[in-house]
């Protein structure tokens, strides 16, 4: 019994979007942050010309501000075995960039 606890087998998942998820959104920032076992990856939006001023100030050798603001796009919470799976897949479709490279 135990070996088929520990087997992975692949199947074919289809989601279907409600009305709020079927428009993608855009994000330049992720954080990933863990509470109680929970990792909780927050998405977010900072205006591009904002992170392109930061630069050149950085550029400049001026002073950077201490911190920014940005827009929250959506915060996803999940347990560390899904967490692990996202990892996998992220780390299968960079590898397939590189290789197509």
């Amino acid at each position: 019994m135990s070996d088929a606890k520990n087997k992975t087998i692949a199947l074919n998942v289809r989601l279907k979007p409600t009305e709020p998820s079927a428009h993608p959104r855009a994000t330049n920032y992720p954080n990933v942050g863990m509470a109680q076992g929970i990792a909780c990856l927050d998405f977010g939006f900072i205006e591009p010309t904002l992170l392109a001023a930061i630069a050149k100030t950085a550029k400049d050798s001026q002073v950077a501000p201490k911190g920014l603001d940005g827009t929250l796009v959506t915060r996803v919470a999940m347990g560390v075995d899904v967490l692990a799976r996202l990892h996998q897949q992220i780390q299968q479709v960079l590898v397939g960039m590189r290789d197509a490279r």
